[in-house]
């Protein structure tokens, strides 16, 4: 039985596909049902964010009431209707290494070059030489920069030091436009990988201002072997057919939830596998490396503006090392393994694993978007 306690105190916008129009809608959640808020002012989730005050024009939006919320999150679909990513034109973009423990992880798959096997080794000489002395630097600082000298002088320095502890943070474009999943949707790996893994991240929805609106659970899919083998190779190791899960839905800022408990989230990662095998994982946001609103003025502002606003994952401490093959490989994905990424004021993210070849194409994309909401006479309203 899924827990909806989550939706009794906070304002939330999603999106979920309906038949019955043959198109996406806008909802939110009302005494535990979904209702359908879709207008001319507001035919898109980032018209909603572009509002002044989402939250507020969530809550007084006129709507249709298309579903039970508890069924939907169960399933993911009902009656014909089913969840989608709550975004819809919004840029997709990620942090990089923002948390210590998981920079560790990718000085090792630099240094493994993409080989699980080498990285038990390499993982004991590094933690030895670094420990959890990391954890409390504040990237960009002064005394980040003595720890960056130690680590030339022991003849370590990365790549993923420098956007680690130094002043520049990491930010890519993790999905296209349009092509992220929602909730009880596949996930997809890319058939080459052989060594990946799930990241339980929160994500931000921030206006085209820069200003952040309200947050949501996000799975940032890893192919480590991939990004292991060359840098040169993030776009192919994170950017692939459903290879970003971000949902269910984006609690609004307002007097229940803001910033601070962004600062303060704590969420859970389970996976659970066909052959019997459960990983159990955790990631805190009190461990980050850098305010989530530093990370947002890196991503936007006078030097890269976004007139649709956008998502920003933030990064996750989880770095999964327990072994599930073979002594020492630590952990991979298997196809059919169920991830949950959970957080009591977001709710559950849950998606199974496939091979982004044999998970849905992706064939609805911004035209299609535009077409589909001209032909309902949604279009030309009064949003920005």
């Amino acid at each position: 039985m899924v827990d909806t306690l989550f939706l009794r105190e906070g304002t939330f916008l999603g999106r979920v596909w309906r038949d019955d129009i043959n198109g996406p809608a806008i909802v939110t959640v009302r005494d535990q049902m979904i209702v359908d808020i879709t207008s001319r002012a507001a035919p898109l989730s980032r018209d909603v964010i572009e509002h002044e005050s989402p939250a507020e024009f969530v809550r007084h939006a006129k709507g249709e009431v298309i579903a039970d919320a508890r069924t939907i999150l169960e399933a993911g679909k009902a009656h014909g209707v089913r969840l989608l990513a709550p975004i819809d034109l919004q840029a997709v973009k990620a942090c990089g290494v923002t948390f210590a423990k998981s920079m560790i992880e990718r000085v090792i798959e630099e240094r493994a070059a993409g080989n699980a096997d080498r990285a038990a080794s390499i993982r004991e000489r590094v933690t030895a030489i670094i420990g959890t002395s990391l954890r409390n630097l504040k990237a960009g600082s002064p005394e980040a920069a003595d720890v960056k000298a130690a680590l030339i002088e022991e003849g370590i320095w990365s790549q993923y030091l420098e956007v680690g502890i130094g002043p520049d943070a990491e930010v890519f474009s993790k999905a296209q436009i349009m092509s992220s999943v929602g909730h009880r949707a596949d996930v997809g790996l890319h058939p080459i990988s052989q060594w990946n893994n799930p990241e339980p991240e929160i994500v931000l929805a921030v206006d085209s201002s820069g200003t952040v609106k309200g947050a949501a659970l996000g799975n940032d899919v890893n192919l480590r072997d991939v990004e292991g083998r060359s840098a040169l190779l993030l776009g192919k190791a994170k950017d692939n057919n459903a290879s970003c899960a971000i949902g269910p839905f984006i609690r609004l800022f307002d007097d229940t939830y803001g910033m601070d408990d962004v600062r303060q989230a704590e969420l859970s990662l389970s996976v659970d596998g066909n052959d019997g095998f459960r990983l159990r994982g955790h990631s805190s946001m009190a461990e980050i490396s850098r305010d989530p609103l530093d990370l947002v003025s890196q991503t936007t502002g006078r030097h890269h503006q976004y007139p649709d606003g956008l998502v920003l994952f933030l990064g996750t401490s989880f770095a999964p090392i327990e072994d599930r093959d073979a002594p020492g490989q630590g952990f991979t994905h298997h196809v059919g393994d169920f991830v949950t990424i959970a957080n009591d004021r977001l709710g559950e993210l849950c998606n199974q694993v496939r091979l982004s070849t044999e998970c849905e194409t992706w064939s609805f994309g911004a035209s299609h978007l535009m077409r589909n909401l001209a032909g309902r006479g949604l279009l030309g309203g009064s949003g920005d």
